[in-house]
């Protein structure tokens, strides 16, 4: 399924994603030993604000529903959200126990009932306190850091984090910028953020064979704002944030096989105005259409599909009587090669980014505590490194890392790696 790619001049290098595997694991074990320094006031700060909130949150959900209740508790949520309040249960999912109360099919509620959105906010910010701000001061080791551990088990080929998990910390919003703030440099030393641009969507392009995607990547064009342009009907420097934002929810929906019903409530549309914005799209991106078409078909064929550099995940959904099983594993012939692709890139970036680390010098007088002042590897998030780097090497270090990144694998499109330095996380990802 990858061959056509050669034929384009695309240069792979001659590696398997069980050799890919193996290299890149002394790779994230020195990154578990290095760990990442947390600053502890940031994280206790942000807890005793967001724990105010929702203080003032649980009140809010109490007046709206006119008792209280374990607003926790999903068996008390759903009696009264859909025996109390008679909430509509049409196009909800159903667990064992009744009706999903779960955050994505509340969402569907929102205009339905003022209770939905304190009760959604709610629970985001309890989450964030359960699951970051209070369990993460505990896990600082001796020398202030936080040391992760990383697994290569996904059924993608993707790294995952535990203990804690470091993947799941928000991307989006203030809230995740805030919890950043607490990622900090040591004495003397900048966070280095280096980030993939849109690399599963260059993947599928290539992959596809889209001519207008292909095109637009080449040219160096904003994707989404294009696709906006497509979709709408304006001309491109006439998009507004809104249409972007839309357009990127399609541009990433239609690669994960999202449905029209999906795209709705992702955008808060009516589900027939979902589906001419699919069919706009497919319109216009042939390719990407018959890239759906033939990975829905090959799975089906052969059980399987493959990554570019041969990760194969069996895909045994597809023959399940069970509709909603069937479309999970459409959606996984669709997505499985280009996000199982994405990691082996990086997974061959930080191969050869460890290669050219350690062939730098140790800069002396090292801070207290710190082992040396040096650029090194510390964590890993999706499409993200993050490295640390003396201050005085910091732009050297940048430039390094963006040049071993996009440089990896050589696509029909260039690769694009957007790097900056800064004290803590945040900063670094402005």
């Amino acid at each position: 399924m990858w061959s056509h790619l050669r034929e384009k001049g695309v240069k792979i290098p001659n590696i398997s994603a069980g050799e890919i595997d193996r290299q890149v694991e002394p790779v994230l074990r020195a990154m578990e030993n290095a760990g990442i320094l947390i600053d502890r006031k940031v994280l206790s700060e942000l807890q005793r604000r967001l724990e105010i909130r929702i203080s003032k949150l649980e009140k809010e959900i109490y007046k709206a529903a006119g008792e209280k209740f374990n607003i926790n508790s999903p068996s008390q949520m759903a009696e009264l959200l859909f025996k109390k309040l008679k909430l509509p249960i049409f196009d909800l999912k159903k667990t064992k126990s009744g009706i999903s109360t779960a955050a994505p099919e509340l969402s569907k509620l929102k205009s339905k009932h003022k209770i939905i959105e304190p009760v959604l906010e709610y629970r985001e910010l309890s989450k964030l306190v359960s699951t970051y701000l209070k369990p993460l001061p505990a896990l600082v080791t001796k020398d202030g850091r936080i040391h992760t551990t990383y697994g290569q088990e996904t059924s993608t080929g993707r790294m995952t984090s535990k203990n804690p998990n470091l993947q799941n910390i928000p991307i989006k919003g203030e809230l995740g910028d805030e919890i950043r703030k607490a990622f900090i440099a040591p004495e003397r030393m900048v966070l280095i953020s280096a980030d993939y641009s849109q690399i599963e969507l260059r993947i599928v392009a290539c992959l596809a064979q889209d001519e207008v995607m292909l095109k637009a990547f080449e040219s160096g064009v904003d994707i989404h704002s294009k696709t906006a342009s497509e979709i709408f009907g304006v001309p491109a420097d006439k998009v507004t944030k809104e249409q972007r934002r839309a357009a990127k929810t399609v541009n990433f929906g239609v690669l994960y096989g999202q449905t029209s019903y999906g795209l709705s409530q992702a955008l808060g549309i009516n589900r027939q105005d979902a589906q001419n914005y699919i069919d706009k799209y497919f319109d216009v991106h042939t390719g990407i259409a018959r890239y759906v078409k033939n990975m829905r078909a090959k799975a089906d064929k052969d059980g399987y599909v493959e990554t570019l550099f041969g990760f194969r995940r069996n895909i045994a959904e597809l023959k399940s009587e069970n509709w909603q099983t069937a479309n999970a594993g459409e959606r996984m012939a669709i997505n499985t090669p280009v996000q199982g692709t994405a990691a082996e890139i990086l997974k061959l970036a930080m191969i050869e980014l460890d290669k050219e680390i350690n062939r730098r010098p140790t800069t002396d007088d090292p801070p207290t505590g710190e082992a040396g002042r040096r650029p090194r590897l510390i964590l890993t998030v999706h499409d993200e490194l993050v490295a640390e780097a003396p201050e005085e090497d910091a732009e050297s270090v940048s430039k390094m890392i963006k040049e071993v990144m996009e440089g990896a694998v050589k696509l029909c499109v260039p690769l694009e790696v957007e790097v900056a330095y800064g004290k803590n996380w945040l900063e670094a990802k402005h």
